[in-house]
């Protein structure tokens, strides 16, 4: 089976197991649990989270620990010109504000992204990540310092000064206040595709290879002429921009958000998700994070000793997964599939070679 069968097969089964999670969500929703109905928009935020850190981590190589930054800018971003529209200009329509939102926070977290990857990405390796966790954190602590308000149809911002005319939207270290949960997870399922699109034709486009390269050989790429600061860049500010987005919509789905909801844990999650998925895997990337963030909820009734669970199943779930014999029985499953499309490739130059014959 050739490289571009293969891609193409790994990219019909990723889409096909959102879309199809996707219906049977709609279809027994109303049998879910309230606990669980209240985890759907979340788990669609953590996904498209784990997709674009994947992009950066996976086939870019190189690893951020400050992805919850440019969360939290989206997140901050979307809420106050969601309110802005509401308050400023009147806008009722829920579905155009987070539209809008949407956008606002990827672009936001996309500038933010350059901004940070200029000097970021001339670095390799441990120091890459932790100037990437000392930006994260910074972004979170100047969040806190930060206010807005709607007065009349003028936004007004202030820094360390809660004095604002008008109606206060975002209120220093409190947070967003009085936030409209306009967020759907139909949107959520959109950002998922949209992402998976944009992840997709990129590791798959000339750029996405010039990234591996970079990855693979930092040294030999440079040889042969690829800039590889402009393809880290790439790849950097496009997790970005997803991050802000899922951000936008994560933020929108509550009533209050503080900025203290986005410290470096939260990038060491996202990481987990990666991680445990495996890392490149965008298909894995999506089960580890759907499976992680649903597994605290479902561990509730352990009350103390649930995250200590949780702790546990994570190390069996890696020590599993690196088992050569775990390996050997999920090949040994999907063995009759790799036949099944290897059979259809060498049934084709048989035929042709009995056509020529007659």
């Amino acid at each position: 089976m050739n490289a571009k069968k293969k891609k193409l097969i790994y990219n019909s089964v990723t889409f096909g197991i959102v879309i199809l999670a996707f219906v049977l969500c709609n279809v027994f929703y109303k049998d879910m649990s309230r606990s669980l109905r209240g985890q759907l928009i979340p788990i669609t935020c953590w996904i498209v989270m784990a997709v674009s850190l994947n992009l950066v981590v996976g086939i870019s190589g190189e690893l951020s620990l400050g992805h919850a930054g440019f969360m939290s800018i989206g997140a901050f971003s979307g809420i106050v010109v969601s309110g802005w529209l509401l308050n400023g200009f009147q806008v009722e329509n829920e579905t155009l504000r987070l539209v809008i939102a949407i956008v606002v926070g990827g672009v936001m977290a996309g500038i933010f992204g350059v901004l940070i990857g200029i000097p970021v990405l001339r670095l390799r390796g441990d120091y890459l990540a932790i100037v990437t966790l000392a930006f994260g954190e910074i972004i979170r602590n100047v969040l806190n310092c930060v206010y807005a308000s709607v007065d009349g149809q003028k936004l007004v911002l202030g820094f360390i000064n809660p004095n604002l005319p008008g109606k206060l939207l975002l209120n220093g270290p409190n947070g967003a206040v009085s936030v409209g949960k306009i967020a759907t997870f139909t949107a959520g399922f959109v950002l998922i595709i949209l992402s998976l699109i944009v992840v997709l034709n990129l590791v798959n486009s000339r750029t996405g290879r010039a990234i591996m390269a970079t990855r693979d050989n930092r040294i030999a790429a440079e040889s042969v002429g690829i800039n590889v600061t402009k393809y880290k860049m790439i790849a950097f500010v496009t997790a970005a921009v997803l991050a802000g987005m899922a951000g936008a919509l994560y933020g929108l789905n509550y009533s209050t958000l503080i900025p203290g909801k986005f410290k470096f844990d939260q990038s060491i999650n996202v990481l987990v998700f990666v991680v445990l998925g495996g890392i490149g895997n965008t298909l894995g990337a999506i089960i580890s994070a759907t499976v992680l963030t649903m597994l605290p909820e479902l561990l509730r009734e352990f009350a103390d000793y649930r995250m200590l669970v949780y702790a546990v199943v994570l190390i069996l779930v890696m020590i599993f997964t690196n088992n050569p014999t775990v390996r050997a029985i999920a090949e040994s499953i999907f063995a009759p599939v790799k036949k099944l499309f290897q059979g259809k490739k060498n049934a084709a130059p048989q035929g042709a070679q009995g056509g020529v014959g007659k």
